[in-house]
């Protein structure tokens, strides 16, 4: 991981080596935190600009309030918090962390008084499952841990506890040697990836999981509007992991995955095992819609200069 200058700390800029807290955090022991993942992208105008600024900003505070968290920001001073946080470090472009948590204090399951804290990071990201797989498409494996169900855990919060269920499924999957894994609901459908959503072709209808127990994906509702724009035929639908195995195409979408192919399910090939032709569409419009090639989109952009 590449280290950056600055970290935004509770309103200030902070060296990135100085942004510490205590180790009784209470978000360390309980994971009393909610977070973003965020893309700045350079333009092809030759100025920067974060993709759904004010989307992401707005999921974060809806995370903190599912889970009881009092963040003392607005959309718009998270917003502006995360544009200040690009300048500081020079980024044309790269990856944003934008976290708020239960600081120390109080030591039990109860946050009680503890203070929240917030904390904005940036640094240079590349594909997040490697640049090969944008083009080459990705091994998966159906996890042997299911997606929690919706009143186990909040699934519409990006919570940081949530994601010891997502852990323990990549782990696996890279043990057993695949790229990624896909998980199943508690009903036996597909749920989502471990930070990713998921989608296939079948007869040219594009399809994904609805918002039942994934998390509504920024990225993922970027994809169905550009791809209802392009003419095609996009259902939220229920489907099972044999239909999976049966599609034309698959793809995952996420801010770190972009749009990410999907080769192979369970050692079953997907449609040629590459990049099929609608996937490669919709990927080539996606990164047209994040470098501002596409002005009808333009309000999806938040441009910065520094």
């Amino acid at each position: 991981m590449q280290t950056t200058d600055f970290i935004w700390f509770d309103g200030k800029m902070v060296p990135w080596a100085d942004a510490q807290v205590h180790v009784l955090t209470h978000a360390l022991h309980y994971g009393s935190a909610v977070f973003e993942g965020i893309r700045a992208y350079a333009c092809a105008d030759g100025t920067s600009a974060v993709f759904r600024l004010k989307e992401h900003s707005q999921r974060l505070l809806n995370s903190a309030k599912i889970l009881r968290l009092n963040i003392p920001y607005t959309v718009d001073e998270i917003s502006q918090a995360i544009l200040d946080t690009l300048k500081a470090n020079k980024l044309k472009e790269g990856y944003i962390r934008p976290l708020s948590f239960v600081g120390d204090g109080e030591m039990g399951v109860y946050p009680g008084n503890n203070k929240v804290r917030t904390i904005i990071a940036a640094w240079p990201w590349g594909a997040y499952l490697g640049p090969e797989a944008l083009e080459m498409g990705i091994r998966v494996k159906t996890s042997s841990f299911a997606r929690m169900h919706v009143n186990t855990l909040m699934s519409k919060a990006k919570a940081a506890g949530n994601y010891v269920n997502s852990i323990l499924a990549k782990i696996e999957a890279k043990e057993d040697g695949y790229d990624e894994a896909v998980m199943l609901d508690t009903n036996g459908f597909v749920s989502e990836a471990t930070g990713e959503n998921i989608f296939i072709v079948r007869d040219g209808i594009v399809k994904t999981t609805p918002w039942t127990s994934i998390l509504g994906g920024i990225t993922r509702d970027s994809i169905m509007k550009v791809a209802r724009d392009l003419g095609y035929t996009v259902e939220e639908q229920q489907f099972t992991r044999d239909e999976l195995y049966i599609a034309d195409e698959a793809f995952f979408t996420g801010t770190a995955a972009e749009l990410t192919p999907i080769r192979e399910v369970d050692n079953r090939v997907i449609g040629a095992g590459h990049a099929g032709p609608v996937t490669k569409h919709l990927q080539k419009e996606f990164f047209r819609v994040v470098k501002g090639e596409n002005p009808a989109y333009a309000d999806w952009l938040s441009h910065y200069t520094f």
